[in-house]
């Protein structure tokens, strides 16, 4: 391993940060605990930029919807609780929906995501949305052929309608590797606080991962006729982290010069 050990990187490493992110990595890796204290620096300022976002989303009453898709351990849920643990948590809420009630399957298939959009001068992030009847529900025998092809039919009308009706909307998908899927999913399953996040449909992810191809190709080529997804890669976490809050930031239409 070749580390160039400038006097900045000697003073990054020789803080308090520096010390305990290389002390508690075995064995130690000057090269990887570099890159993750460039990493946390660009993350704070990244996130400075997320309150001014949000202080301009509250103070023009925007209503802005960003959904994350993307394969199980794709690292969904950790871009998001790093794009939110900063700003003000009155303000936005994160929508995680379990599967539908008996009530809910009886309703047409958007109406159990529509209760959950933003009012004014609130942010949304939905983990995992609508587009679950794109890719997990008929990979897992979830819906039949023809509601699968009703949401095909529908899905761009309906959010050419949320968009016309004042609503921003941002579409993420988060993609890794078959190869650091099984590794993410060994390293979930040996940790006690992480396990939960384990279902039985990740536990069929790998061996349904063509299925999930051929579904996930399909749903781009829909949305491209409507509200493309951002396809972002995930199989370095940090620097998914970062592109994703980049894209956000670049994405939505905000005050730079807001005064927070």
């Amino acid at each position: 391993m070749s580390v160039n050990f400038t006097e900045e990187n000697i003073n990054k490493l020789n803080s308090t940060k520096g010390l305990i992110s290389l002390l508690t990595r075995k064995p130690l890796n000057y090269e990887k605990t570099l890159r993750y204290l460039d990493y946390e620096k660009r993350l704070k300022k990244l996130q400075v930029e997320l309150v001014k976002l949000q202080t301009w989303v509250i103070q023009n009453n925007e209503r802005v919807i960003i959904v994350f898709e993307g394969r199980d351990a794709a690292g969904k849920g950790g871009a998001i609780r790093r794009i939110t643990e900063r700003i003000n948590p009155r303000n936005f809420r994160i929508v995680a929906l379990s599967k539908p009630t008996s009530e809910e399957k009886s309703q047409w298939y958007f109406q159990r995501y529509i209760k959950q959009f933003p009012q004014e001068g609130e942010i949304v992030f939905f983990d995992r949305s609508w587009y679950n009847r794109a890719m997990v529900e008929p990979v897992n025998g979830f819906c039949t052929p023809q509601e699968y092809d009703t949401f095909m039919n529908q899905v761009n009308e309906f959010e050419r309608m949320i968009v016309e009706s004042g609503t921003k909307i941002y579409k993420i998908y988060m993609s890794i590797s078959k190869r650091e899927q099984a590794k993410r999913f060994k390293e979930i399953k040996a940790d006690p606080l992480k396990r939960w996040k384990m279902t039985t449909v990740d536990e069929s992810a790998q061996a349904l991962w063509d299925d999930y191809t051929d579904y996930k190709k399909k749903m781009f080529e829909k949305s491209k006729l409507g509200i493309p997804f951002k396809i972002i890669r995930g199989n370095r976490k940090t620097a998914a982290r970062i592109a994703v809050i980049e894209h956000i930031l670049k994405s939505i239409p905000y005050d730079k010069n807001i005064e927070i």
